[in-house]
């Protein structure tokens, strides 16, 4: 089993197999909770991520449930453990949107992130100068700073992993043509640049393509999104980014979800190959300079 999910991850996992667990005994919450002598509002927050889960009141779902296993038992149990650790993320609440707290949670543990962008470098591919420009717009100096530590703490933390995931970026090329901190220091992003194509050649993880100008009209002019995917059977997340205050994050088999998986596989036949995006992002770096 993976171990380096992070709680946010394991916390979805387990909620999501006691829910199955409950459902293929044919049981409802009530009939689960008054088995039990617990109120139905406490199976609901547990299943539902309002609440943590002990070793004992795991323990006790897990014989109504019929789940003698002890292998299976000891995974379930890891999985509640995990749940309950400190988040690194933590450290940043009351600064940063909750919202986007939940969504790094998610990508901490997922398995493979795509994401389309049609403005900016994406966070886990910013180097720390341009991080740092992009924060110069929010008022607060707190904030400000700590939005760009953040950005560059979650790549910290993702290469950290045993099992790092795989990542697929698609970009329009506006991304790479705005001089970003041009005002600041005309070098940071020629080197944001290189960093991305670097980063891509030596990784085989990592993919990014750009959407060229003369595409036209694509998807992706509707705004920038993440699709996360995970290991062990949780259903993808979207994450839709907004201003502050209108960003969304969305699990489950929803239709949602399904658009965007299709809109992704849309922009990727409007993207240049791998290679040719990478020969682009180079001499636009090389463009930036002269």
């Amino acid at each position: 089993m993976t171990t380096d999910q992070g709680p946010v991850v394991q916390s979805a996992l387990l909620r999501s197999e006691l829910s199955r667990l409950r459902k293929e005994k044919g049981m409802t919450q009530e009939q689960v909770a008054g088995a039990l002598e617990w109120s139905a509002s406490k199976l609901i927050r547990i299943e539902g991520g309002k609440s943590s889960i002990t070793r004992t009141d795991l323990q006790a779902l897990l014989m109504v449930y019929d789940v003698t296993s002890e292998s299976r038992q000891e995974r379930l149990q890891a999985l509640a453990r995990g749940a309950r650790e400190p988040a690194w993320w933590n450290e940043f609440r009351g600064e940063v949107e909750d919202i986007l707290l939940t969504f790094v949670g998610y990508a901490a543990g997922a398995s493979f992130i795509r994401q389309f962008h049609g403005t900016l470098v994406p966070g886990l591919l910013q180097t720390e100068e341009y991080a740092q420009v992009l924060s110069t717009g929010i008022v607060d100096p707190t904030v400000r700073v700590r939005s760009a530590q953040l950005r560059l703490r979650r790549q910290e933390e993702l290469a950290r992993r045993e099992n790092p995931p795989r990542q697929y970026y698609i970009l329009d090329e506006a991304v790479i043509r705005r001089h970003v901190g041009v005002k600041v220091d005309p070098a940071i992003m020629p080197n944001q640049l290189r960093h991305i194509a670097d980063a891509a050649e030596q990784n085989d993880q990592l993919t990014v393509r750009i959407i060229p100008f003369n595409a036209g009209a694509h998807l992706g002019l509707y705004g920038p999104f993440t699709l996360l995917e995970f290991e062990g059977g949780l259903t993808d997340v979207l994450h839709l980014e907004g201003r502050p205050g209108a960003s969304l994050v969305i699990s489950g088999d929803t239709p949602q979800v399904s658009d965007y998986r299709d809109n992704f596989e849309v922009l990727l036949e409007e993207a240049l190959s791998a290679d040719k995006s990478l020969e682009l992002i180079r001499r636009t770096a090389e463009d930036l300079v002269n």
